[in-house]
């Protein structure tokens, strides 16, 4: 089955060359939101589109369109990767085709909306499912749309089990006051969310989460869960480039995008993402409308943003 998306980390020294490689092959460029750049270029007869993007974070490299795999191949892996890597994801990166959780979650950043954190199971044939259908990492994929509909994809994966734990804004000032910081609070979320995983299949033996600041934090959350008891927990840098973590960044980032559309239709008020002078400016005016004790209910208190309200 031809690959129609693929994701790969390059290093920084690579991204002028490779933007130089696709000026030379007469793509067209133009900006998207978190990237360095983005080009496009429509194939050969019966070739389709391939887009090329490269996002700061990482950096990370986006092919996407029906020449997906021959500019991998023929173009990516040669020229600038130095490595066959596409289809050798099981060679490259065995511990991401072994039975285990990853965890991610969204909002954190956000003044608007809940946190929500994420978790997903996969073993090899789930591993490999995911990779073949371009589940990527939430954080790179812009579109409301996209993110629904790659979620129903893995929420329908056979095996593949999941986990969404979402703190409403309400909730989350409450716990955020009890815990005194996001990164307890975030914690306890994971810790939570792999538990619960843990009970669904309580086979699996290791969980993958993003590094921790304090990688005690998480562990010792993790071990006041009884059913999480026999987990071997990593924590790495980059942790969505594993497949089950950027599942479970989908998910997560699903049902936050959700909640803020859901909560805008209902309270008038459009809530934009981030925690920028926009944001500002819909806080004002949600407090106008609503009166304070409504951005109690819809944001998250302890931010800076709530003092220029």
């Amino acid at each position: 089955m031809a690959t129609n998306t693929y994701t790969t980390v390059i290093d920084a020294l690579s991204v002028p060359k490779l933007k130089t490689i696709c000026e030379e092959r007469g793509f067209e460029f133009s900006q998207k939101q978190w990237a360095l750049w983005h080009a496009t270029k429509k194939q050969a007869a019966g070739g389709g589109v391939v887009n090329v993007t490269v996002y700061e974070k990482g950096p990370k490299v986006l092919v996407q369109g029906k020449g997906t795999e021959d500019f991998v191949k023929f173009v990516l892996e040669p020229e600038i990767i130095g490595e066959a890597r596409m289809g050798n994801e099981e060679v490259l990166m065995p511990e991401m085709f072994e039975p285990h959780f990853g965890v991610d979650e969204s909002g954190k950043g956000d003044f608007f909306g809940p946190l929500v954190i994420a978790g997903a199971y996969v073993n090899r044939e789930i591993a490999r499912e995911l990779l073949d259908k371009g589940i990527m990492d939430s954080k790179r994929i812009s579109s409301a749309a996209k993110i629904k509909k790659l979620s129903n994809i893995i929420r329908g994966i056979s095996g593949l089990k999941w986990e969404v734990i979402s703190l409403k804004p309400e909730k989350y000032n409450e716990l955020y006051t009890k815990f005194g910081n996001l990164n307890r609070l975030l914690a306890w979320g994971h810790a939570k969310v792999i538990a619960s995983l843990a009970e669904k299949e309580p086979g699996c033996p290791n969980a993958l989460s993003d590094q921790f600041a304090r990688k005690e934090l998480l562990e010792g959350m993790l071990s006041r869960e009884q059913s999480a008891a026999h987990i071997d927990l990593t924590q790495r840098t980059k942790g969505e480039s594993d497949v089950a973590v950027a599942a479970a960044s989908i998910l997560a980032r699903e049902a936050f995008v959700s909640w803020i559309e859901r909560a805008s239709a209902a309270g008038g008020v459009e809530m934009p993402l981030g925690a920028g002078d926009n944001v500002v400016q819909a806080a004002k005016e949600m407090k106008s409308t609503h009166g304070v004790e409504m951005l109690e209910k819809v944001a998250k208190m302890h931010f800076k943003t709530s003092k220029l309200i």
